[in-house]
């Protein structure tokens, strides 16, 4: 990949430079030593990845990524020193259009760190080739089985990417979930920033946001987010499990095994949400939730900060109604008070 470099500190550029160069394969496109920089180098020579620090002069990072996505789009990862001393900046990043988050390798700290930077950027290539594939619709019928969660009588299920958390936290703000209602997140995050997420999501919301745990049950009047790099299902028996399987699928937990899970396995009613996000998962799923009868809503293009996901979903005919985020609360709510 061609990777742009977006980093004040002369000696830090120079490492991420060396470490993507080194036996990886890619190539520099340029430095920017400020944000204006950043999004002019761009505009002018768009690069497949930008590597992003939080702490730019001239526009700060977040600013810079969100001018970026508006002007230039490309895939924008942020590398900065300290990422969980700075939860508030890095969802802000993220809710601009920022994809993930890592830590810049430490000067002199041996190769632990790079390595980690450079399976960063090689998941990053694989959803910039699978976002430019040709979305394949999901086979078949979803086939139901019997049994239900106890007092849950509804279940809200929803994916997001790329620009996903500010995106959830906008459709459920000022609301708090009957308590026959279960609400379950996942989000493409890293599973080192997972309880980071949920925490900055409970500061956000009416309703308390909780972690998903092995073998825990759905719960209503309350958020349960995915917490690990494995992908997250729903059993028979309506317990929440994770599991690593598809191992080489880029998206991570994965959107659609949660979807095709609520499409097999729940008896009562549900809706299932496809927020903004690169690439294309959730929207096989999304076609099985419909096609098991459920209700499913995309967001609109004009409201995302990326539309590859939602895109997808609207190519296969996988969202029965489409909308731009600002009406896809009020939406819920009207359909699960009825």
């Amino acid at each position: 990949m061609r990777i742009g470099i977006a980093n004040e500190v002369a000696p830090v550029a120079e490492a991420l430079r060396r470490a993507v160069t080194h036996g990886a394969g890619h190539e520099v496109a340029w430095v920017a030593r400020s944000g204006a920089d950043a999004v002019r180098l761009c505009l002018d020579d768009r690069p497949d990845l930008v590597l992003m620090d939080l702490n730019l002069p001239g526009p700060a990072g977040v600013e810079t990524t969100r001018q970026i996505m508006m002007q230039a789009p490309c895939a924008i990862l942020i590398v900065t020193a300290q990422p969980q001393d700075n939860v508030s900046e890095v969802f802000r990043a993220l809710g601009a259009g920022a994809l993930d988050v890592a830590a810049t390798p430490v000067l002199g700290g041996g190769t632990t760190g790079a390595q980690e930077l450079l399976a960063k950027i090689k998941t990053i290539g694989k959803l910039i080739r699978s976002d430019r594939a040709v979305p394949a619709a999901a086979k078949g019928g979803a086939q139901r089985s019997s049994g239900h969660a106890g007092h849950i009588r509804h279940v809200l299920a929803i994916g997001a990417s790329t620009g996903g958390p500010t995106a959830i936290a906008a459709i459920l703000a000022g609301w708090q979930a009957p308590s026959d209602t279960a609400v379950v997140v996942v989000q493409h995050i890293d599973a080192n920033f997972a309880g980071h997420f949920a925490r900055w999501l409970d500061d956000q919301l009416c309703m308390p946001v909780r972690v998903i745990g092995e073998n825990d049950v759905l719960q209503g009047g309350l958020v349960q987010v995915a917490k690990t790099n494995d992908h997250l299902t729903l059993s028979a028996s309506h317990r929440f499990h994770y599991r690593p399987e598809p191992l080489d699928y880029p998206y991570r937990p994965s959107v659609d095994v949660f979807f095709d899970c609520v499409a097999h396995h729940w008896t009562g009613s549900a809706t299932g949400v496809l927020l903004t996000g690169m690439g294309r998962d959730g929207a096989a799923g999304l076609l099985n939730m419909r096609r098991a009868g459920q209700s499913t809503i995309a967001q609109d293009q004009d409201s995302c900060a990326v539309y590859g996901m939602p895109r997808a979903a609207a190519e296969i005919g996988a969202a029965k109604d489409i909308f731009p985020l600002s009406k896809i609360g009020p939406v819920i709510r009207d359909r699960i008070r009825d």
